[in-house]
């Protein structure tokens, strides 16, 4: 199956409200799977002015996913993580794993300064364009 594919099949899931998708092609299975952590926002009384969301500000350096798979923050089950945040990073650092069919990737630092936060879970599928990590500089 081409990658093309699967990104559509990725955001078709997101117009759908999807969590889960299997696609069989052949003699190929590709499952793509999503958690959603957002509580749904109150809405307000009949009446009452809605105030504009304000932007979040985040600062520093955002590293986003190139593709959709599995995100791992080691390369062993019982390895420690490639970074933490408070590690000092430079240009071509790993920072963490993406699994793509059964393709491991590395993903590395583009710029230099100091992790900030990371933004996903270990074992979490994510989506292409996923913010990954932010680093501060």
């Amino acid at each position: 199956m081409k990658e093309t594919d699967i990104r559509k099949y990725a955001q078709l899931m997101g117009e759908l409200g999807l969590t889960g998708l299997e696609i069989k092609d052949r003699d190929s299975v590709v499952r793509l799977e999503r958690t959603y952590s957002a509580a749904p926002a109150p809405t307000p009384a009949a009446g009452e002015p809605v105030p504009p969301a304000a932007p979040a500000q985040k600062s520093g350096v955002a590293v986003k996913s190139p593709m959709v798979g599995v995100f791992y923050q080691a390369p062993a089950e019982n390895a420690p993580p490639y970074v933490k945040v408070g590690d000092r990073v430079k240009p071509g650092t790993v920072l963490c794993l993406i699994e793509a069919m059964k393709m491991m990737n590395e993903i590395t630092a583009e710029t230099e300064g100091v992790i900030a936060e990371i933004c996903v879970e270990n074992g979490q599928v994510v989506d292409f364009g996923r913010e990954l990590f932010r680093i501060e500089r």
